[in-house]
């Protein structure tokens, strides 16, 4: 017998016990008396002798309850009502990941965007009629199933907010980062992410090929981004590669294996994809009154430098910025084939003109726009970077004893401090470096070769403004998916309809 049902066979015997007394003063105090212990006993069972009320089955300990917030006429009381809704507060937020309304997991915002663009995009879910598996798409159509453990839980294809989880993958020439975010009303919401330097791209500029050894890290990488996807139940998705899959005579066969050792379908992007997603990624960073921008991503093979011509905007921001991109280029020079060519560790002052020659020389075939001198001239235009390099420097000008991407990202930089910051990095020996917060071992051998090509740019287009953006082409991926699917516009036609039908109503 469960719990609840001995306490009430408990009281029934009590009060019949009373019925037998002669003084109805005496019966009132007992019934009332043995009403007071029910209730105790309904809202703590463990005090139950023998510690039945532990073992009680959810749906009775509930009934029991339930039972409980009942007034004499058997209506539910307002005592009652408002337990309930605790009750079911408490169960929303569970069900949401949330402890007293707060998320549970660490997430920070990014991107307002506007507009709409479609993109080739991924969906990954899962077969229903092998629930041991986790299906995903591949190249041609073919699938690759990942056998999951026995008992393991299914994942939701859904955030826990009821919205669907996106996710973008990008593999470069010397970084593998993966996002997953969720939409919200401004932008989205990153829920996990992923970045480890694999150095895809070393050797590339010698032998145009990628090594063994450089896919074997790779592959390593996304085998650990795969099980994220997996285990988030991503809905939409898009995996891209870059340089060194481009440059590399066998990147077409690296790209294969992928497929078939993890089950991710890689898609090699153009320079000019690449240069757009940049833009869509770090749009929300743009002045609202700046007439133009110059902006650069400096990465591991090549650098791509955007023109922003926004004299004529409207007052467009965010995503919609993308449709002002009035020239861009792409220099096949990055951190990586510029260090192996002059050296990364050990670099005097000789060295460092070499290497902002060496990309000036390529910078110098290209012109963005014949319009570009004259705007920058009136003083409306700034840079945008968004690299390792830039990231790198603005942590070093903070002074930050840990890198903080709160901190780095949105800082302005006047044209003094990168210069002193250049200068400052140049002089520092590769020891110093590597014992820097804000460079480490990882990029100790890599960022004067930056620093050179951000030189070879500052000196070919002077501007007296650089702001700092710690994204890039994740989050112009995301953007463009949501975008692509109406999240947001979605949600702003809901809430116009919801104000339709208030005002019919009034």
């Amino acid at each position: 017998m469960s719990g609840p049902q001995t306490a009430r066979v408990v009281s029934g015997t009590v009060n019949q016990n009373a019925g037998l007394r002669s003084e109805s003063g005496q019966e009132e105090k007992s019934a009332v008396s043995s009403g007071k212990r029910r209730k105790k006993r309904k809202r703590n069972p463990k005090a139950q002798t023998g510690g039945e009320a532990a073992k009680t089955d959810l749906g009775v300990g509930m009934s029991a309850r339930n039972e409980g917030d009942k007034g004499p006429d058997g209506a539910t009381s307002a005592k009652g009502k408002k337990a309930a809704r605790r009750r079911g507060r408490k169960r929303r937020q569970a069900a949401n990941g949330a402890v007293n309304g707060r998320p549970v997991h660490n997430e920070f915002e990014t991107g307002v965007p506007n507009g709409r663009m479609a993109s080739d995009v991924q969906t990954f879910s899962e077969s229903a009629k092998a629930p041991a598996e986790i299906r995903l798409p591949t190249q041609n159509g073919a699938r690759v199933a990942e056998t999951k453990p026995a008992g393991r839980r299914e994942p939701s294809r859904t955030a826990r907010n009821g919205s669907p989880l996106y996710a973008a993958l990008d593999l470069g020439t010397n970084n593998c980062r993966l996002l997953i975010a969720r939409p919200e009303e401004r932008g989205f919401r990153v829920v996990d992410a992923y970045s480890r330097i694999v150095r895809l791209g070393e050797g590339v500029g010698s032998n145009r090929r990628l090594s063994d050894t450089a896919m074997d890290r790779a592959i390593d990488a996304l085998a650990n981004c795969h099980r994220k996807l997996a285990d988030r139940g991503v809905a939409r998705s898009r995996l891209i590669a870059t340089e060194a899959c481009r440059a590399a005579e066998n990147g077409d066969e690296f790209i294969e294996r992928v497929r078939q050792e993890t089950g991710l379908a890689l898609e090699i992007v153009n320079r000019e994809t690449e240069a757009r997603l940049a833009v869509a990624g770090c749009a929300s960073l743009v002045d609202h009154e700046a007439d133009g921008v110059i902006l650069f991503d400096i990465g591991g093979g090549s650098s791509e430098i955007v023109w922003l011509d926004l004299r004529n905007r409207c007052g467009a921001r965010g995503y919609a910025l993308t449709r002002f991109i009035r020239s861009w280029i792409s220099l096949p020079v990055g951190v990586v084939n510029l260090a192996e060519r002059h050296g990364g560790v050990h670099v005097t002052p000789d060295i460092f003109e070499a290497m902002v020659d060496d990309a000036s020389s390529h910078l110098a075939a290209f012109n963005l726009s014949d319009n570009l001198s004259e705007a920058i001239a009136g003083g409306g235009v700034h840079m945008l970077g968004t690299s390792g390099t830039v990231t790198t420097l603005a942590g070093v000008h903070l002074g930050l004893k840990r890198y903080d991407r709160r901190r780095v990202d949105g800082t302005w930089l006047d044209d003094r401090d990168v210069s002193r910051m250049i200068d400052q990095l140049r002089d520092m020996p590769y020891e110093a470096r590597v014992e820097n917060p804000c460079i480490g071992a990882d990029r100790a051998d890599l960022v004067l070769a930056g620093c050179a090509i951000l030189e070879a740019i500052r000196r070919r287009w002077t501007c007296s403004r650089l702001r700092v953006a710690d994204r890039g082409l994740r989050e112009g991926i995301l953007t463009e998916l949501m975008a692509a699917d109406g999240v947001w516009s979605t949600k702003k036609n809901g809430r116009r309809r919801d104000r339709l039908r208030q005002r019919k109503r009034s």
